[in-house]
């Protein structure tokens, strides 16, 4: 059943923050995971403390990316962040 109510959202900038709880939310991961996700190099989270990290919008991608090699292709979290540091790299140099 559909609803009438339209759908809202906003558009968000490469470099917008999220929360803790909107990455968590929006990637469908724990905050434990957020947090190996930091161990590991994966994220930079911006802030002092666990509890008052915030994530740039391209740390979406990053955890959605790192959850895909980790549960489709088995790849652990250290060559998660290998992976992603790669296709960045070759995304600057497509750039340049």
């Amino acid at each position: 059943m559909a609803s009438d109510k339209p759908l809202t959202g906003q558009l968000l900038e490469d470099y917008d923050e999220v929360s803790m709880a909107d990455l968590c939310r929006s990637c469908r991961v724990e905050v434990e995971t957020v947090s190996l996700l930091v161990q590991e190099g994966i994220l930079d989270p911006v802030g002092g403390d666990a509890e008052h990290w915030h994530f740039t919008v391209t740390s979406l991608k990053r955890v959605r990316t790192a959850m895909h090699l980790q549960r489709d292709l088995g790849v652990n979290l250290a060559g998660a962040a290998l992976a992603l540091e790669l296709l960045d790299r070759i995304a600057e140099l497509e750039r340049a």
